[in-house]
């Protein structure tokens, strides 16, 4: 895995807490997602603009007992969430949630949403979990640590090693990438592919970091969208910027990539559309 600026700076004891801490929170949404998930009648409420951005009872729920969990385990730091927004600590560092990455999935009843757990300082992301109630399954990253566990027990985390773009594989969540030319950036990669999946949302960082798929390109993402999985790609050996090569925490344009080969191939790829 490739050493974190930030990594340096968290001691060991500290460490081994946050991980303690993430796992918790984790734990505690996995039962408050589950209670509704493909139940009959479930209801949603639209935060969207000009696209369906639904929000459940279960996100809200689920965040809500996240929250509680690192209240009382560590009091003094921050949390960002989807859903009840910003809570400033004075530790340094700051929770980064997201209760169900994958709402639009999780009404529809699809297993390719996630629960995101994260933890930051001021440079980035340090650790995450991407973790999958309904399946099981727990993509663990950061502090040394790339591990998923589920149904077949633990095993490590490794990304693919460097192919042509022809025999390769891009996920994306939805067919309608951003705006219209980050739209048109991305399906001039896909084009080239061997393979396009769509609608994987969280769970296709999780697959690009178990060594399944090589490349995941998304537009129009927010910071709690991406730091858990920032930390299991890298954490298995991929790389996950902007499109433009830079730090991805922030959000936006992002692409996620196995190696540095078909990461530089795509980025060419992307760079010549949007500055075209």
């Amino acid at each position: 895995m490739a050493a974190r600026a930030g990594d340096a700076d968290v001691n060991d004891e500290l460490k081994a807490d946050l991980v303690r801490v993430a796992h918790l929170v984790a734990d505690a949404a996995r039962p408050e997602t589950l209670r509704l998930f493909r139940t009959a009648g479930l209801m949603a409420d639209d935060k969207g603009q000009d696209r369906f951005d639904p929000v459940t009872a279960a996100d809200r729920a689920a965040e809500a007992a996240m929250r509680a969990v690192i209240s009382r385990e560590r009091p003094s730091d921050g949390i960002l969430g989807e859903e009840m927004g910003a809570t400033d600590g004075s530790s340094g560092l700051t929770w980064v949630l997201d209760p169900i990455d994958g709402t639009r999935g999780f009404l529809c009843g699809t297993p390719t949403w996630g629960v995101l757990v994260s933890v930051a300082d001021a440079t980035g992301p340090l650790f995450g979990l991407i973790d999958q109630p309904f399946i099981g399954e727990r993509f663990i990253g950061g502090f040394g640590q790339a591990e998923v566990r589920g149904p077949h027990g633990a095993r490590p985390l490794a990304t693919r090693p460097g192919r042509p773009l022809d025999s390769a594989i891009v996920l994306t969540t939805f067919p309608e990438v951003g705006t219209d030319i980050e739209g048109r950036a991305f399906h001039a990669v896909a084009s080239r592919m061997q393979l396009t999946r769509y609608g994987m949302d969280c769970y296709g960082y999780a697959l690009l970091a178990a060594g399944q798929v090589d490349l995941v390109i998304e537009a129009g993402l927010q910071p709690y969208d991406v730091h858990a999985p920032i930390c299991v790609v890298q954490a298995a050996g991929g790389i996950v910027t902007d499109w433009r090569g830079g730090p991805a925490h922030h959000g936006g344009r992002v692409i996620a990539a196995a190696n540095g080969d078909i990461h530089a191939q795509a980025l060419l790829i992307l760079r010549d559309v949007v500055d075209a």
